[in-house]
């Protein structure tokens, strides 16, 4: 099997111009993006939903919570998938502190992915059945 190289993300974090759909739903509902961009990768479209719970239920435990669990996890895994360069702490600092923007910037990246879909065929011959030759025949002489 081929690795493919690691590229970059194909907008910046900061990018938003370059999507103004994008970029006008991450603004005006911000929420409702993060669980479409679940929904597009595949995941619980609800899941980004912890980003907004996990914190005040963690911190009534006692247990503060910086890093947004969903945001985090959607991040990464669309790295992973697409091969994009990359790191988890740089992917946690992204989270934490852009997170409105990394949710704009994943989106773009799923809308392009999706888009430009790349389909690799792997052709290999058909089967042949070898059938072994007719063994030569068999003459018993009487003796």
């Amino acid at each position: 099997m081929a690795v493919q190289p690691l590229t970059k993300w194909t907008t910046g974090l900061f990018d938003c111009c370059d999507d103004k759909s994008s970029c006008c739903y991450g603004f005006w509902c911000c929420p409702c993006l993060a669980c479409t961009v679940a929904g597009k990768f595949g995941e619980n479209r609800c899941l980004p939903l912890c980003d907004i719970f996990s914190p005040a239920i963690t911190a009534a435990c006692g247990l503060p919570l910086c890093a947004p669990p969903a945001a985090l996890a959607l991040r990464v895994g669309i790295r992973n998938r697409y091969g994009v360069k990359g790191s988890v702490c740089k992917d946690i600092a992204t989270s934490c502190f852009c997170m409105w923007c990394s949710w704009c910037q994943m989106h773009r990246e799923l809308k392009y992915r999706k888009k430009n879909r790349t389909v690799v065929v792997n052709m290999q011959p058909a089967p042949v059945m070898m059938v072994p030759g007719n063994p030569a025949p068999v003459i018993l002489a009487n003796q």
